[in-house]
């Protein structure tokens, strides 16, 4: 087992990143702000990581607080990792972080991207002016994981999950809708390929893919 790393530094921003600064472990986090997940689960979220390393982090984050684990009850009986109330806290500095970095300078990567991770930059890229007066829910099907996204009041919510009363059933996949958000995929481009297929109040789908503008770049 590796020996974790100290700044050595009495400064709470050093302390911060004594708890979160190791790799990886700040993605871990990333991986269960929408909820509890098992290792699989989280494996599958962060395919980079070695299993070995992503159990060392489980383990320093559970020792620091920010992590805990329980076994679900019967029929699952599942072991999930989940966020303390403590470690919850970290969403707005997750959340802040990815909308600060999309507005780099610095071309941005083509790396594939994660479910969680897009779900999340709805979260901080989300523009309430140009939502005013939308009030509308949508499903959103990414791959094997579902979000349900409720837009109201100039305010947004995601939750990991599906929404049988959505106004408007977007189904695709990660790459291809940060692509269409974020990239220079057109959305008639991308319906067209059958890489989105929109269900449910078309005006409403395509208002939902013009509230998450990238910020100007430094």
């Amino acid at each position: 087992m590796g020996t974790k790393r100290s700044y050595g530094d009495g400064c709470a921003i050093a302390r911060g990143l004594d708890l979160v600064g190791e790799r990886w472990a700040l993605l871990i986090v990333r991986e269960l702000l929408l909820g509890p997940k098992r290792f699989t689960d989280l494996k599958r979220g962060l395919p980079n990581a070695s299993p070995n390393v992503l159990s060392e982090r489980l383990r320093e984050l559970e020792q620091s607080g920010i992590v805990k684990r329980h076994t679900l009850p019967p029929p699952v009986s599942s072991q999930v990792y989940e966020l303390t109330d403590w470690g919850r806290e970290l969403e707005v500095i997750v959340v802040s972080l990815g909308r600060w970095a999309s507005g780099s300078p610095s071309p941005p990567s083509d790396a594939p991207v994660g479910a969680d991770s897009v779900a999340l930059a709805l979260r901080g890229l989300f523009d309430p002016v140009a939502a005013n007066g939308l009030q509308a829910t949508y499903e959103l099907g990414l791959g094997d994981d579902r979000f349900r996204v409720d837009v109201a009041g100039g305010e947004i919510e995601v939750a990991r999950g599906g929404n049988e009363q959505a106004d408007a059933t977007i189904e695709t996949d990660a790459n291809t809708l940060n692509s269409v958000l974020w990239g220079d995929r057109s959305l008639a481009d991308a319906e067209r390929s059958r890489g989105i297929v929109v269900n449910g109040d078309q005006r409403a789908a395509e208002r939902f893919f013009r509230l998450f503008p990238i910020p100007s770049s430094a």
